[in-house]
């Protein structure tokens, strides 16, 4: 079986490599990667973490470039590596530019399509825009889906989709037990992650924020420095933010935020990095899907902000808290978050809500027509499983 892989930025890469390094194994499977790069250095320093080396690269990403533009390219240049490369099935990932146009590509020439985490909904068309009507479409496509959840699931029965919908976890949890080993293990990895990380008090708490969801851009952006701004001028905290490489949210942040003596503003980070920073925060504020995920599976206090979520999950199990986009919200619930004594015990649940390290093995075994177990997780009030020590804060 040929198969190829086909994914564009760093959150897409670090969520196919677990299962691109389990196909390795495989005798019966050729595996391809092919990439559009639309965040090219992000891209390529997850390819150099896992050792993944593309076999075709699109290198699409224009300054500027609008979402009809980057869509058209890509389905047309996807087009010719779909003729050249002839995959029996391509793989794709999440709800990205890069994975609507693969799948229009391969479909237009009757490849199959595989999708893994699918089924994910908030069912508000433009939350998030366009990655809600991207990931609808998509599965519209496909004839498998690897959906990362039971509710996931649900969503593609109750939408009659076509195809096989298996249960599977999430393989970015997959990539997290991945990176928590490799920094255990490996002492090196351990201080160049350490070296990448602003010197903070540890007297002080720590939060960690990302933010660049494009539903946020303007005034609900303003509106969320704004709030952090307010935190940051406390004397207690520190906030370490690393910046999306869009200019227009860096250039905002800075002007909001650069002066304020608190508030560390970073270039992104190396993967290893992150999951640092994330065992170690004490709260951390996100409108990122794969970061709601990575710090429930870390036990770590999360605030999404955004009106809705695909992962109600975690909000349903009392392990994450939607608080929308109102600055004086934000910061409220920010406050009673860091001043609560119990906060730690509150969300150091680790339900395995998301996955349990297995999903990619899951997928390789539908792929080939194995039989699958598939993945269970575990809710309040379950009986509680053995916790993978990797998941624990160090």
């Amino acid at each position: 079986m040929r198969l190829l892989s086909v994914f564009g930025t760093r959150p897409e890469a670090v969520k196919m490599a677990p299962l691109l390094l389990a196909l390795r194994g495989e005798p019966r499977v050729e595996s391809l990667i092919c990439v559009t790069a639309q965040h090219r250095e992000l891209l390529d320093q997850v390819l150099t973490l896992f050792g993944l080396i593309p076999d075709y690269d699109l290198d699409l990403m224009e300054p500027g470039q609008a979402l009809n533009a980057l869509l058209a390219r890509a389905v047309a240049g996807l087009d010719s590596i779909f003729e050249t490369s002839a995959p029996d099935r391509i793989l794709v990932q999440g709800d990205t530019t890069t994975a609507l146009a693969a799948a229009l590509a391969a479909f237009n020439r009757g490849i199959k399509v595989a999708h893994v985490e699918a089924g994910l909904r908030t069912y508000a068309a433009d939350l998030p825009w366009p990655e809600e009507m991207n990931r609808r479409a998509i599965d519209l496509i496909c004839d498998l889906h690897f959906a990362p959840t039971t509710e996931a699931a649900e969503n593609l029965r109750s939408e009659r989709i076509d195809g096989t919908v298996l249960v599977t976890g999430n393989t970015g949890i997959d990539a997290l037990h991945h990176l928590l080993d490799r920094l255990a293990a490996d002492p090196e990895l351990r201080r160049s992650a350490e070296a990448a990380l602003p010197p903070v008090d540890p007297a002080r708490k720590l939060v960690l924020v990302t933010a660049h969801r494009r539903e946020s851009f303007g005034a609900a952006f303003e509106a969320i420095c704004d709030a952090l701004a307010e935190l940051g001028a406390r004397a207690d905290v520190d906030i370490v933010y690393p910046l999306h490489p869009n200019p227009a949210l860096g250039d905002a942040a800075r002007r909001a935020l650069g002066r304020c003596a608190n508030v560390h503003l970073l270039p992104p980070l190396p993967l290893p990095s992150f999951v640092r920073l994330m065992q170690r925060a004490d709260l951390i504020l996100t409108d990122s899907g794969g970061v709601q995920e990575e710090a429930v599976a870390l036990g770590r206090p999360v605030l999404v902000i955004r009106d809705v979520t695909e992962r109600a999950e975690a909000v349903g199990a009392g392990a994450a808290r939607l608080v929308g986009r109102d600055g004086d919200r934000i910061l409220g619930e920010m406050l009673a978050l860091l001043a609560d004594p119990d906060r730690g015990s509150r969300f150091a649940r680790r339900d395995l809500l998301y996955g349990d390290g297995r999903a990619s093995a899951r997928i390789v075994d539908a792929l080939l027509g194995r039989p699958v177990r598939e993945f269970s997780e575990r809710r309040p009030g379950s009986p509680p499983p053995d916790v993978d020590p990797r998941l624990r804060m160090s």
